[in-house]
């Protein structure tokens, strides 16, 4: 009778905890759909505006040093004991530097793949990039298959092509039907297309590489996740101050780290910064190719949107777009 007591208790606590873990999944993508739906809008503006203009560079560096603050705070507030928190702290990342150099190589991509970022919107303009972007779908499925050992089945492939297909769809009728198109100097559409489309591996092999990690280890405290990426923020704040001073240090010595800072700028790097954090949760009660499909989604509540404040035409082919899309979505998930 004892027994039967005691694993119905185990029985209803799973069932508790996998009802927790599936809220958290979806919760998280849907904060990341509008997220991502908002950051690229935002960085086009910024880039576009008239006056000076901020460093890139900077504002990279200042989004992952914001998310290693954040990620402290968080790991504290796990344990709640300074001598417990340092100690947390030096023996998951100075006391173990095999690890901080696993991560040292997500954290190189990761820099790579934000500064291109802003040189491909910087370049193109925003329906062309968030097309060509949609190839870390793909690129993330590939290297799931090769690094992580999944089976993706022909009905998930079929998926992903229908996906893309999709987003091109719904992405390239804006962009020629817009109402009023406005015509941005000193753009190289050709840099910028290199640029998206090697932002596009980065995506997909640090994501999976990511993954890896924290899955792989099956060791570490609930939170490890956020000392993972304190690990990460911090090696990258110093490959992207590195970065900074190789790429635009006459600039910064010119003109000086925030030059051209507006609340605007301040705004995106917030976005970056939690939008990063983000992703780590998706990534942790989901996984990399699911986190696509989120990102890809976003790009269609961002045209929604644009309808409404930038007068894009809704036409046929939008809507056969975004049908693809969901049904994309939905043969994934089967």
């Amino acid at each position: 009778m004892k027994k039967d007591l005691e694993s119905g208790e185990k029985g209803a606590d799973a069932m508790v905890q996998n009802k927790t873990s599936s809220n958290m999944k979806y919760w998280s993508l849907v904060i990341l759909i509008f997220q991502n739906a908002s950051l690229i809008l935002t960085i086009r503006y910024s880039r576009t505006l008239s006056g000076d203009m901020y460093i890139s560079s900077t504002a990279v560096v200042f989004a992952e040093l914001l998310k290693v603050l954040v990620c402290l705070v968080l790991t504290y507030n796990e344990v709640k004991d300074v001598n417990r928190w340092l100690n947390m702290l030096y023996t998951n990342i100075i006391g173990d530097p095999l690890t901080t150099l696993k991560v040292a190589v997500p954290s190189l991509v990761y820099v790579i793949q934000n500064n291109l970022q802003y040189v491909a919107i910087s370049n193109l303009d925003a329906a062309t990039f968030q097309v060509t972007y949609q190839l870390k779908v793909l690129t993330t499925a590939l290297f799931s298959v090769f690094m992580l050992g999944k089976k993706l089945s022909s009905k998930q492939w079929v998926s992903l092509f229908m996906l893309f297909v999709g987003i091109a769809m719904v992405q390239l009728q804006p962009s020629m039907l817009q109402a009023k198109k406005t015509e941005v100097s000193g753009q190289n559409p050709y840099v910028g297309f290199i640029a998206v489309l090697v932002s596009s591996l980065c995506s997909g092999f640090a994501g999976v590489y990511f993954e890896k990690i924290l899955k792989g280890s099956g060791k570490g405290p609930a939170g490890s996740v956020w000392l993972r990426n304190i690990q990460m923020g911090s090696v990258g704040v110093l490959l992207g101050i590195g970065g900074m001073m190789v790429s635009d240090y006459s600039k910064i010595q010119e003109k000086g780290v925030f030059f051209g800072y507006t609340i605007l700028v301040w705004i995106i790097i917030l976005m970056q910064a939690f939008g990063g954090l983000l992703v780590a949760v998706v990534v942790k009660y989901a996984d990399n190719i699911l986190k696509g499909f989120a990102t890809s989604f976003a790009i269609i509540v961002s045209c929604i949107v644009s309808i409404y404040l930038f007068n894009f035409i809704l036409s046929i082919q939008f809507v056969l777009g975004t049908v693809l899309v969901m049904t994309a979505i939905y043969l994934y998930s089967q």
